[in-house]
């Protein structure tokens, strides 16, 4: 639970310093390639702080310093690719910039990575964009696909209309409420995370798709 806490605590930090829109990764479902309002890489890269990808280009749009790709085939979430910003060398009298793989420098050697480290909630938007917030993952589009997933397999999926997507966030936080998980939460955030009572609940609604690991209302 630390380590989910920490990772949640250092996102909304930098959502709230940065205060920019954000480079999604990629996800291939169904056939389709989407954007992600989710990072899976960042649990994998907080246990391994060594692998993250280094030598980018610098960017608020881009905080985190590399987009990756995953695709959902037979049921679980495989990781297909990991890019940097780079400079583009072959540009000639400009300053243009493309993405560089860097998968054989995180995982030399290996091609089919099964996410096992993943388990929780991954937020696939779609559709047309109804508004746009400059800031983080903070547009809201007019679909949404929730993928529960367990160790990197896929439990649960869930097709949802934006109002939905909104309400069933609500009912997802009532549901965390009763859990013996948020009593523990809650005071581990007064006491060793020193945060104001009156801002958890906040904090918690903001982040209870992140934090939450399983769909716990219909």
């Amino acid at each position: 639970m630390k380590l989910l806490l920490t990772l949640l605590l250092t996102l909304f930090l930098k959502v709230t310093v940065f205060a920019t829109a954000q480079y999604p990764d990629k996800i291939i479902y169904k056939g389709k390639e989407y954007d992600m309002h989710s990072n899976p890489m960042e649990s994998y890269f907080t246990s391994h702080p060594d692998k993250r990808p280094r030598g980018g280009i610098g960017s608020t749009a881009l905080w985190r310093g590399y987009v990756a790709t995953f695709e959902v085939s037979n049921g679980s979430l495989y990781l297909k690719d990991i890019e940097i910003e780079v400079r583009d060398t072959t540009s000639k009298g400009r300053y243009d910039t493309k993405f560089q793989s860097v998968m054989e420098q995180v995982f030399p050697g290996q091609t089919h990575i099964k996410v096992d480290w993943q388990t929780g909630l991954l937020v696939i938007p779609y559709g047309k964009l109804v508004n746009y917030v400059h800031m983080g993952y903070g547009s809201t589009y007019e679909h949404y696909i929730l993928l529960e997933i367990n160790k990197g397999d896929v439990k649960k999926d869930k097709n949802l209309s934006a109002s939905q997507y909104e309400a069933f966030k609500s009912k997802q936080f009532l549901a965390f409420k009763k859990t013996d998980e948020y009593q523990r939460l809650k005071t581990s955030l007064l006491q060793q995370e020193q945060m104001e009572e009156e801002t958890i609940d906040d904090f918690l609604k903001s982040f209870i798709i992140q934090y939450t690991s399983q769909i716990l209302v219909n």
